[in-house]
């Protein structure tokens, strides 16, 4: 959520900045609202004065003997019109809290201006891809030829887009999850929390999913209740409505969650193999911190996040999204993208962004500066770290082998209780 004082002052800034998103919101309309609002307001100030000063002569009328009919039927008509207006300051209140939900976070100018991922720029790139004497296979088709992932019977059980994982390689998932957590929390300061996997509509609403998102989560009919498309909400969340000393900032929190999601608009792209899916697993990292920091965080969360990659030796590359490519909630994004050898490009696998005091203002949580004044909203961050079926999925296609098996990396071996390699299945 943005400050409604500072879009009515940057009113152009505003314009330019959510064409450059590819966003139409009713600008125009958010700023009649905001006339109104303060047009009421101040009609029902001036008017709750005059039946203030009308009260006090009515009550210095009392020993005078004075008429005091013609008063009190003033009072009675002000006091009527003050409750009107309350209504009409309630109704646009809300319509206008709705479209301030709604609209999306400005970017960072060092952001490139673009309308879509063709806009985006590389930063880095770490690794050479791996050069096959065969003819790299798919993961959809190593992981079935060596029998760890079962995509029919995950449809059977549920629906398209949810996988069965088996024997190694529900094994593999699970190394996964605990590397992540080990070198967050082991080597990049940050503390492990075990989140629910269900918010409230507020918890949404706080780090930018409702109202705009909703088509794409998953609701508990009949409770208040969400199912989590990331870790991100819940651990942003932590510190809703609170105001923190500034010692203990920045705050670093990590967590492994399953991930839901509908993608409602996503039907038709990458429905073959794991790649997209509706339940997966991840490894999430927030960080909450002061604004002057939030980009110096930014750089070192980019890092947590490319050590992974590292430490498992994959090839990725580091790019800086567009305006037009951003997230809603983002001011800037960092994107890693791991080398799939099947299809011959990179593809996302973290994202990693700063969102300013766009959710802190949401959430209502800021931090009291040591050296006094009023209290000031956080910058928020969060990136994958990373995600965990896109992890497996890069694995088994850069360390396949011609005879359909699998080497483990070696930073897994010891998580995989020494196993090294992954064989077919020999009926």
């Amino acid at each position: 959520m943005l400050d409604i004082k500072w879009i009515r002052n940057n009113t152009e800034e505003v314009q330019a900045y959510l064409l450059s998103r590819n966003h139409d919101f009713p600008l125009d309309r958010l700023l009649e609202l905001d006339d109104q609002r303060r047009s009421l307001i101040s009609e029902t100030e001036l008017l709750k004065s005059e039946r203030n000063e009308g009260s006090k002569k009515v009550a210095m009328a009392k020993n005078s003997e004075e008429d005091t009919t013609f008063l009190k039927e003033r009072m009675k008509e002000i006091g009527i019109r003050i409750k009107d207006i309350d209504g009409d300051i309630s109704n646009v209140e809300s319509e206008l809290e709705n479209l301030l939900l709604n609209i999306p976070n400005r970017p960072h100018s060092s952001v490139p201006v673009g309308s879509d991922e063709a806009d985006n720029v590389e930063i880095r790139k770490w690794g050479e891809p791996r050069s096959f004497r065969f003819e790299p296979r798919a993961h959809w088709d190593i992981g079935e030829a060596l029998g760890i992932l079962d995509f029919e019977r995950g449809v059977r059980l549920s629906q398209s887009r949810f996988t069965v994982l088996k024997g190694p390689g529900a094994r593999l998932e699970r190394a996964l999850i605990n590397f992540m957590l080990d070198l967050h929390t082991g080597e990049h300061g940050f503390t492990e929390v075990q989140p629910p996997f269900m918010v409230n509509s507020q918890t949404m609403r706080g780090t930018g999913q409702l109202p705009k998102f909703a088509d794409d989560l998953y609701r508990c009919e009949g409770d208040d209740l969400w199912l989590i498309p990331t870790a991100e909400v819940p651990l942003t969340n932590l510190h809703a409505g609170e105001i923190l000393t500034e010692g203990v900032l920045p705050l670093y929190y990590t967590a492994y969650t399953p991930c839901f999601r509908r993608e409602a608009g996503s039907h038709g792209r990458d429905v073959r193999g794991m790649l997209r899916q509706h339940q997966f697993d991840k490894v999430e990292m927030v960080k909450i911190c002061k604004p002057e920091k939030s980009y110096e965080e930014l750089e070192s969360l980019t890092a947590c996040a490319e050590s992974v990659l590292r430490l498992l030796k994959i090839p990725y590359r580091v790019i800086c999204l567009s305006t037009g490519d951003m997230g809603f909630g983002a001011s800037k994004t960092y994107d890693l993208e791991v080398w799939l050898p099947s299809q011959g490009k990179y593809r996302e696998i973290s994202s990693c962004s700063n969102c300013e005091d766009f959710q802190a203002r949401r959430m209502g949580t800021r931090y009291r500066p040591s050296s006094g004044g009023k209290p000031v909203f956080v910058h928020t961050l969060n990136g994958s770290g990373i995600a965990i079926g896109r992890t497996l999925i890069a694995i088994l296609e850069n360390y396949q082998e011609e005879d359909g098996s699998i080497n483990i990396p070696e930073i897994l071996i010891p998580y995989m209780g020494g196993l090294s390699s992954i064989g077919p299945v020999v009926n």
